[in-house]
């Protein structure tokens, strides 16, 4: 029998790249008039809250809104647009944007690449996080996927529902595909949807970390790491 490999699990947004590859496929988008600006009101006032970080820090002052408004809008807009339309902009998007890091998750990625098997889970869709983490040598991508219908292009439904909304089923599922192991296991992740994978792995890191995440670290002693401008450090 083949040995099991060890697994690194990274999620993307805000622990890997400094943004959101949603927001910047969905500007693209827009850009390109290949969606409606008219998308953008449906988040731009969101924005600006998150922005100016208006509600308390336990809301996450207006991200998760917006953030979720994001999500809305490229669903409601991408209804019966091509596949190839938007696999063609997320590859300028990724070539505009790939350098675009944090520095400890990508010197640890790179690290990480030498001894174990590379998993990307994410919560933006496939279509620009694939070409995205394999710019940088992850061998598994789990991602949104939106319906596309042949004739039609994408319908706006997302499939797999019940299993990408959990990170930890995720996991689970890619060990048994993979033939991976947890013995040795690293995870990263920044807000409380990467919990249930940061649970299963043996070393657990907080990067840059939500409130809630924060307090779950250090409830169960996860290292939490803090990149700011050109300082880094370490709280356990």
């Amino acid at each position: 029998m083949i040995k099991p490999r060890k697994v690194a699990v990274f999620d993307i947004d805000g622990t890997l790249f400094r943004s959101s590859l949603l927001l910047e496929l969905m500007e693209a988008l827009i850009s390109q008039k290949i969606v409606s600006p008219e998308a953008r009101r449906h988040y731009a006032g969101a924005w600006k809250r998150w922005q100016g970080r208006a509600g308390s820090a336990r809301s996450g002052f207006s991200y998760y809104e917006f953030i979720e408004n994001v999500i809305f809008a490229y669903s409601k807009y991408l209804k019966g647009v091509r596949r190839a339309e938007v696999w063609r902009v997320a590859e300028k998007v990724v070539n505009f944007n790939k350098n675009r890091l944090y520095r400890f998750t990508r010197d640890l990625l790179r690290k990480l690449n030498k001894t174990h098997f590379l998993l990307a889970i994410s919560h933006s869709p496939y279509e620009i996080v694939a070409p995205f983490a394999k710019s940088l040598g992850f061998n598994k991508v789990y991602a949104q996927v939106y319906e596309v219908d042949k004739k039609v292009g994408f319908t706006g439904r997302l499939l797999y529902q019940d299993i990408i909304k959990d990170k930890g089923k995720v996991l689970r599922r890619a060990l048994k595909k993979e033939n991976l192991t947890l013995k040795g296991s690293v995870g990263v992740g920044d807000t409380e949807s990467d919990i249930p994978f940061l649970k299963l792995v043996d070393a657990a890191i907080a990067f840059n970390p939500s409130r809630k995440l924060y307090l779950e670290a250090k409830k169960r002693g996860w290292q939490v790491v803090v990149e700011r401008k050109d300082v880094i450090y370490s709280k356990n």
